[in-house]
């Protein structure tokens, strides 16, 4: 009795083999359809990317380009969020040219920063301010719509502690800040 039920359970696995090899000489899917002309089937060099083709997560965005201009601003402006972080800019920019800027924000826990033109020089105009420290900090002014942005870059030495790691750009809005 033995025999039999050796010779089923071989029957069962060339059946499984055989099976096995004929499922591999199938047909193949069909090919998939070609993909839309705005999509790359794979991302292009770095170096050859075609910026005249719209990026697919602005498709059908009525997104309008910054408008080059001189920077034209005056304040003096605090604020400070629920976390306690906190600081204040003093800022007068006329046509492009930075006349005053001072800047001071403080980091909960972590330190403080603080910026003051004397310590800067000119570098750019347009289309954004920049100020630029001997020791490689960088600190940019735009406009955008109804507000003035101030970002800062490698300014390890214009703060103290950790605070680096957390100086955010400050965003001024004209009609309170102003």
């Amino acid at each position: 009795m033995g025999l039999p039920g050796r010779r089923g359970a071989w029957v069962l696995v060339l059946g499984g083999i055989i099976a096995t090899i004929l499922a591999g000489c199938a047909t193949p899917p069909p090919p998939a359809e070609p993909l839309p002309d705005n999509v790359a089937s794979e991302p292009p060099p770095a170096d050859k990317y075609d910026f005249s083709r719209p990026l697919k997560h602005l498709n059908g965005r009525n997104l309008k380009p910054i408008p080059t201009r001189p920077l034209n601003v005056a304040g003096n402006c605090a604020f400070r969020d629920p976390t306690g972080y906190r600081g204040n800019i003093q800022l007068q920019v006329k046509e492009a040219q930075v006349q005053r800027f001072t800047a001071k924000v403080d980091v909960p826990k972590k330190g403080s920063c603080q910026f003051a033109l004397k310590d800067f020089r000119q570098v750019e105009t347009l289309p954004q301010v920049r100020l630029a420290a001997a020791d490689g900090c960088s600190v940019r002014m735009w406009e955008q719509d109804k507000k003035v942005t101030v970002a800062f870059n490698g300014c390890q030495a214009q703060c103290s502690g950790e605070a680096v790691d957390y100086l955010w750009p400050i965003q001024l809005e004209r009609r309170s800040c102003f």
